[in-house]
C-alpha cells in the first residue's frame, strides 16, 4: 500500500479483522517472525526497517537441545556474526497498518472479499461483523494479498486455464509458552532459536521482548507407522505431560502453563499454494501468501510476501500505465513464481533437516565442514542457507547453488568414512572441487540495509 501510495495511486485497503490497534484481535498464525535481509530491505524501502528493529531480538544461532538436557550451539554463518531476528507478528502487522495510514491510505476493517467480477472489473465485499452488508467497488486494480485463502484467488480459479494446487503436511502445530524469569530475564539464551529435534516432531522456541519465548510444537496428527507419537495420541492432560517429560525433560520446569496452553490453543494445519498466472486481465493481481504460501521451516514466508510486494511495485512503476497494466503483471509473474516455488520447496526440505537433523552428528559435523570452506574460500563458498537468509539473490539461484555445494561437500567428507576431525578435511582437493562445481559462482555481501 505504501509503494503504491508513493506512485501516486489512491489506495484502499481491505481488512478481514478488527483494528488489532485497538482490539484484541488474533493474527492468523501465532509462529513469531523471523526477519531477514529480504524482509528488511522491504522494509527500509518504506522507512519502517530502524522502527520494526527496535522490536526485534537478534539470533545468531540455533540452540539444540537433546533428550538428556544437553544444548549444542550451531551458527547460521560462518563467521557466527550474522543473524535472524525474532520479530511479534501482531506488533509488526500494527506498525505496518500505521505506517499505511500515514502514507495516506484508507483502511477498511472487518470487510471479505465475496467476488472478482474480472469482466467488469469490480470487486464485492462482505461484512465480517454482520455477515449481510455488502459493497461492491470498481477500482483500477485489485491487489490480493489476501492469504493462503484468498477471496481474490477463489475467483481466478473459477476462470478458465488457472492453475492451482494446496499441498498439506501430515503434521499440524501447537502454540505454547516458556515465560519471563520473575525478574523479568529469559529462561534460556536469549539470542538463539531453540530447537528439539526429535525426528518425526520436533519443538522450537523464539524469544520475544518480555522475557518470554514462543513455543511451537510440530507433530505429526496421526501415528505414522511404529511411530505413535502424534498429537490424536497426546489426549488427555496426564498423556501430554508424560510424553513432554520423556522427550522435553529441559523444557517442562520451564513451562508452568503447559497444560492450559496445550489444550487452550487450536492444531492448526501447515498447508503449500502453488498458482499460476498470479493475474487476471491486467486488472487484478495476487500477492505474498494468496499465490505463494509456504510453511514456516525456512522463515521465509513474510521476507518472500514482502519481497514480493516490492516486485510488484517496481513492476507496475516499470512497465505499467493508467488502465493498462497487463505487461506489468506480466513481468511481475516471470519474476517471482519460479522464486516462490525454490522456497517452497526448500521451506519443506527444511523442516525434515530441523526435526531429524539438527541433532545428528554428521549433520553438525556437515555444517562445520561447510563453514571451514567458506572462510578458506569467502569469494566462492557460501551455504545456501547464508545466500537465503543474508542476502537478496534469487530463491532460484540460491537453491541452485546450494545442489552444487552439496556435491562438493559430499566428495570431501565421504573420504573420512565417519571421522569427524576436520583436520582431515583435504583442502587441496577442497579447491579443485569448488574451481569445478562453482566456477563462476560469487559469494555475495549481505543486503545492504
Amino acid at each position: 500500500g505504501v509503494l503504491l501510495k508513493e506512485q501516486g495511486f489512491n489506495v484502499e485497503l481491505f481488512e478481514y479483522r478488527d483494528d488489532m490497534r485497538k482490539h484484541d484481535v488474533a493474527v492468523g498464525r501465532s509462529i513469531n517472525l523471523a526477519l531477514s535481509a529480504r524482509g528488511m530491505a522491504a522494509l527500509k524501502k518504506v522507512n519502517l526497517l530502524d522502527d520494526v528493529m527496535k522490536i526485534a531480538i537478534p539470533m545468531y544461532s540455533r540452540a539444540i537441545h537433546d533428550l538428556e538436557g544437553n544444548v549444542v550451539e550451531s551458527s547460521y554463518s560462518k563467521d557466527g556474526k550474522q543473524h535472524i531476528n525474532s520479530v511479534s507478528r501482531g506488533e509488526l502487522n500494527c506498525m505496518l497498518m500505521s505506517a499505511a495510514e500515514k502514507a495516506g491510505c484508507k483502511i477498511h476493517f472487518e470487510q471479505k472479499v465475496e467476488s472478482v467480477n474480472f469482466k467488469q472489473k469490480s470487486v464485492t465485499f462482505v461484512s465480517t461483523k454482520d455477515k449481510t452488508t455488502r459493497v461492491t467497488h470498481h477500482p483500477e486494480l485489485v491487489i490480493g494479498c489476501d492469504g493462503a485463502y484468498s477471496g481474490v484467488r477463489k475467483s481466478m480459479q473459477r476462470t478458465d486455464r488457472f492453475n492451482y494446487s494446496q499441498q498439506y503436511l501430515m503434521h499440524g502445530y501447537k502454540e505454547l509458552t516458556i515465560p519471563a524469569l520473575p525478574d523479568g530475564g529469559f529462561a534460556m539464551k536469549k539470542n538463539c532459536l531453540h530447537i528439539w529435534p526429535r525426528g518425526t516432531y520436533m519443538m522450537i522456541a523464539l524469544p520475544n521482548l518480555d522475557g518470554s519465548f514462543t513455543c511451537t510444537l510440530f507433530a505429526p496428527f496421526e501415528a505414522e507407522g511404529d511411530n505413535e507419537a502424534c498429537f490424536a495420541a497426546w489426549d488427555t492432560p496426564d498423556k501430554v505431560m508424560e510424553f513432554f517429560k520423556k522427550v522435553f525433560p529441559d523444557a517442562v520446569p520451564l513451562m508452568p502453563t503447559l497444560l492450559d496452553d496445550y489444550f487452550a490453543n487450536p492444531t492448526p494445519s501447515l498447508v503449500t499454494i502453488r498458482c499460476d498466472p498470479w493475474s487476471r486481465g491486467g486488472f487484478a493481481a495476487l500477492v505474498g501468501d494468496s499465490a505463494h504460501a509456504i510453511v514456516p521451516f525456512f522463515g521465509q514466508g513474510m521476507n518472500a510476501a514482502f519481497e514480493s510486494a516490492v516486485a510488484f511495485s517496481d513492476s507496475i512503476k516499470t512497465f505499467g500505465s493508467k488502465n493498462n497494466y497487463q505487461d506489468a503483471m506480466k513481468h511481475f509473474e516471470s519474476m517471482r513464481i519460479a522464486n516462490a516455488n525454490a522456497i517452497a520447496d526448500m521451506a519443506i526440505e527444511n523442516y525434515i533437516e530441523m526435526r531429524d537433523k539438527t541433532a545428528d552428528k554428521n549433520f553438525l559435523f556437515r555444517k562445520r565442514v561447510a563453514y571451514k570452506l567458506g572462510n578458506a574460500f569467502p569469494d566462492q563458498f557460501l551455504t545456501r542457507h547464508e545466500r537465503i537468509s543474508f542476502s537478496t539473490i534469487p530463491y532460484t539461484e540460491a537453491q541452485r547453488i546450494g545442489e552444487l555445494n552439496d556435491k562438493v561437500l559430499d566428495a570431501l567428507i565421504a573420504p573420512l568414512q565417519g571421522v569427524h576431525d576436520l583436520s582431515l578435511i583435504d583442502m587441496n582437493l577442497a579447491k579443485q572441487l569448488i574451481d569445478t562445481h562453482l566456477a563462476g559462482v560469487t559469494t555475495l555481501p549481505s543486503a545492504e540495509m
